[in-house]
Parts: C-alpha cells; structure tokens; sequence
C-alpha cells in the first residue's frame, strides 16, 4: 500500500466513530429512496421509448430496401469455388494465405485473396515429396443460365479438380473452359440447367462515390456474403511488377473484400456486374480499405472470347510506355500533360515496323484521344491481332499519324507496357556514374545493345533517390540527347543552368522510361 493510501485509510479509523452515526442515517434514507423508486418503475416495460416517425428515417429504410433487392437479386448466381491442385516442392509460402508470386514479382502489400486454405500450405522442407495435393477457396458468379461462370485465373490455376458450390448449396464438379492470364479472368463450366445468372453493366458508365456491391466467401468459411460501399477510384494502373504488359484500368473500391472473395462479382446499384474482384492492398493480407476489381468491359469480351474458342488472342504493339505528367510535358512540348511517351520499340515489332520510335507521344488512337498509358495499354490488349490502327503522335513537337498493324501477345513477347522505372546522377542529382564494363554487364543482365552510363551509388535523401534510381540503373539520354559514357552524362548535366529540371531516358529491370528529376539547388561540384 502506498504512503498516500496509509494516510488516507489513517484519517479515515480517526472518524469512523463520529461518523458511524451518521453513515447510518444516510444509509437508511438511500435504502427507502431506492425501495420509492424501485416500486415507481416496476410497472413501466424495459425498452419503451416511443420509435422514431417513419419520416425522419425514410431515406435510410428505403436505402436498405433497395441494397436489400439487389442483394436478393444477386446472391443466388454467387458461387463458391473449391479448387484441389497439385504443387511443387518449390510453391507456396507457408502461411496458407494464397499463391506465391515470383520473388520480387509483386510488392508485399498486393495480397491475392486465396481463402485460408490456399495453394502454399506448408513450405517444403529437404525431406518433403516432390508435390502434394493442396486445397484452394475462391468466388465466383453465373453468367449464363447454361452454367457458364466467371471467376479468377489465379483462384484455379494449377487446378487437377474444381468444385462449385451455389447458393442453394448444391455442390457440382466444374470443368475449366480456358483462362485469360493476361487478364487473370477465368471461366469454367458446370452441368447444369436453368441457373440463376447475373446481367452484364457497363463499367465505361462508373463513377467515383457510386455505391457498390462486392460478394463472395471472405477467408473461405463465410459464403455468399455480401459488402456495400463505393466506387473509390477508376482506371488504377497496373501494379504486377512481374510483367508490366498486364494491362490495368482497375476499379478500387472501399466495399471489403477479403481472402477468399477473389473471383467474385463487383456489382452497381441495378444488380449488374460491372467488376470482378481480384486483389487487394493490404499490409496485413486482410481489407483495409482499398479492393480492386477488373472492369466489366475488360471481363466480358475476354470470357466471349473463351466460350467461343477457349482462348484469347490479345493485341500488341512491342513498345514501352510512360505517362504524361506536368514534369514531363514541357520537354517534349506538348500542349497538356496527357498522352503516353514511347520510352523503349522492340525491335522487329509491330510498332518498329510501323516507324515508331522512342520520344514518340502518343495522342490519339483511331481519332480517340489517348489520356495516359494505362488507357492505351488496355485499347491495345483488347484489339483483335491483325488489325491496323491508327496513331496520333507528336514527334519532336509535330503532329503526324502512323498506321500500325496490331501484332498478337505471347507470353514471350513485347507488349505495349506502362512502367516508371528510373535512374540518374551524383552532386547535383546525387549519384556517381561509371562506364557501362562487361562485368557489369553481366552481373545486371544488361544487353549489348544498351549504352550510356551506368549509376555506380545513389545517395540516400537525394534528387535522385528521391526519383527512384538505384545502383545498376543505365542512363540512356539527358534531355533528349544521348549519353555515350560517363564523360558525356557529365557534360551534359553541367550544362543544364542551376534549378531547371533534368529529364532522363534509364534502363533499369530489363525496360527503359523517361524519367524527370529536380535536381538539389546550390549543389556543389559532380552529380
């Protein structure tokens, strides 16, 4: 007991006698007020209060009868999906959590929605077989009375056997129809009549702030569950580091979505699916707050194309592209920062036989004006091969039209990409560069045919920390003008005047982008 406990039960023992009298008295009077009251309030029932009038709350009833009727609506054509694979020693993570990603593939935060029996149970050890049955939960949803259903290509990939559960709780084998991995879209097929189905929206309609629907099995025990919330953003870039081709244009949503809602339907305020649900970032691998789903619009004509001829067959151009920013436009003397720049052709594509070349801004499509890279990576991805195209570009500030005819993607091949990558200089950027040496070739994977200056250490807090480049990165150009070593990169970043922006071509992790970089003011002697 402490000091100031002991005085006070101290003083307390001191008048508890002259006290003891009149604690009673007030003890017997609180006993008699409490009996009034007791006795006052035994007629009157628990719970009330008068309810509130109808008026007062009319628009939060008549909003939970409609989400009510298109969650009634819905459900029924929502689906579990069970998937048994067969893994390799060499898969999974371990926690049960969903797929690996190749290492360094995909940033931790961008967690697939495997269920929490997912492909990775279990890590392989030495002495552990070769390969082992593993078990997978997603979602889905019908899209056709005849049993067709659309749902994820990483929720059954691998798959040796696919069950679908409906929400009746009928249980059927499903067999895949074909996959659309670029898109990571999925349709599989069960034998079945007259099914529940849901209608195809239009996502091109979409708005940010408009209410929205997302169902599905969270962590894979609580089917057919349902989430409301709203369009948070549309055309989010693509965030697969593991291929840059993948297209974007995905629509984020605050309805939560979890492990085990992949492959689900994202819905719009008539009941029609306009998104499927696919990934989600999360530093804990649980919602928070951001989901992510593929548009309605991207879905629908890669699943036509699979139920015809259980392939897709996407379009490419084989170059590399970065936006347009603000930072951007006034060195390639556009008019507004939109468009998309042609930062790196591959040779013997489609777009280096069209004439293409790096420096290129790409404005229009068709006569359709491109916004930023991401758009026209996904009008290009979802363009039959063969067709020809025509392009609006801006080549060294005119205007000129190409004509392109689209090739067709391989897993192998160059698509037209949107990546930001980086790299750049010491002092007055605050990196040190050196020549471009076979070792170093080799060491980084750095393909002959790559010239320029290699950046040897960027210092922490600088410019060029700041804007993302890092040792091994290759500076191609300074300001539209080559760079042949590490003497002409000098020069040229000497003789652009004191806080004036630099703009920077690199190659870096096999792709090249144009990269602006506000160089620190002040700076004294070198990079």
């Amino acid at each position: 007991m402490s000091v100031s406990t002991n005085e006070l039960v101290a003083k307390a023992k001191k008048l508890a006698g002259p006290v003891s009298a009149v604690v009673a008295l007030v003890f017997a009077v609180v006993l008699v007020c409490n009996h009034s009251i007791a006795h006052a309030a035994g007629g009157a029932a628990i719970g009330a209060a008068a309810p509130m009038d109808d008026s007062s709350v009319s628009s939060l009833v008549a909003l939970d009868n409609a989400v009510e009727a298109v969650a009634a609506r819905v459900t029924p054509a929502v689906v579990n999906v069970s998937v048994t694979s067969r893994a390799s020693a060499d898969e999974g993570d371990g926690d049960g959590q969903g797929p690996v990603m190749p290492q360094g593939s995909i940033p931790p935060e961008f967690q697939w929605f495997f269920g929490p029996q997912g492909p990775g149970q279990g890590r392989g050890h030495s002495m552990k077989p070769p390969a082992q049955m593993e078990h997978g939960i997603g979602s889905g949803i019908i899209i056709s009375p005849e049993g067709y259903i659309v749902t994820n290509d990483h929720v059954v990939d691998g798959a040796t056997q696919i069950r679908v559960t409906l929400n009746d709780r009928r249980v059927f084998p499903a067999k895949l129809v074909g996959v659309d991995k670029l898109n990571d879209i999925a349709v599989i097929r069960i034998d079945a009549k007259n099914l529940p189905s849901i209608a195809w929206g239009d996502s091109t309609k979409l708005h940010p702030g408009q209410t929205v629907l997302a169902f599905g099995s969270p962590f894979g025990y609580f089917q057919f569950s349902v989430t409301r919330g709203i369009v948070s953003a549309l055309d989010r870039p693509n965030p697969y580091s593991d291929d840059p081709r993948k297209p974007g244009d995905f629509i984020q949503t605050d309805a939560a979505i979890n492990p085990g809602n992949s492959g689900g339907p994202l819905v719009d305020a008539h009941g029609e699916l306009v998104g499927i649900n696919t990934f989600i970032i999360s530093g804990s691998g649980s919602f928070a707050g951001a989901g992510f789903a593929i548009p309605v619009q991207i879905v629908r004509a890669s699943v036509e194309q699979l139920i015809k001829d259980g392939a897709v067959h996407h379009g490419y151009l084989g170059i590399g592209m970065n936006d347009v920013t603000p930072d951007k436009a006034g060195f390639f003397d556009l008019p507004d920062a939109t468009g998309a720049i042609v930062s790196q052709v591959t040779p013997d594509s489609p777009a280096s036989r069209a004439g293409l070349k790096s420096g290129d801004v790409l404005r229009e499509i068709d006569g359709r004006k491109i916004v930023n890279g991401g758009a026209l990576q996904v009008a290009v991805s979802e363009m039959a091969p063969g067709n020809t195209i025509s392009l609006g570009i801006l080549r060294d500030g005119k205007a000129e039209t190409i004509k392109v005819t689209v090739g067709e993607y391989h897993a192998n091949a160059e698509v037209a990409d949107n990546s930001e990558s980086g790299s750049e200089q010491h002092g007055k950027l605050g990196l040190a560069v050196a020549e471009l040496s076979q070792e170093m070739r080799q060491q980084l994977n750095i393909p002959e045919h790559v010239k320029g200056a290699a950046i040897q250490s960027v210092r922490p807090g600088s410019p060029a920390d700041d804007a993302g480049l890092a040792p091994g990165d290759v500076i191609l150009e300074v300001d539209r003008h080559p760079v042949e070593d590490p003497d002409s990169f000098v020069k040229q970043i000497h003789s652009v005047p004191d806080g004036k922006d630099i703009l920077l071509l690199v190659w870096a992790r096999g792709g090249q982008s144009y990269l602006v970089v506000h160089p620190a003011q002040n700076s004294e002697n070198g990079m």
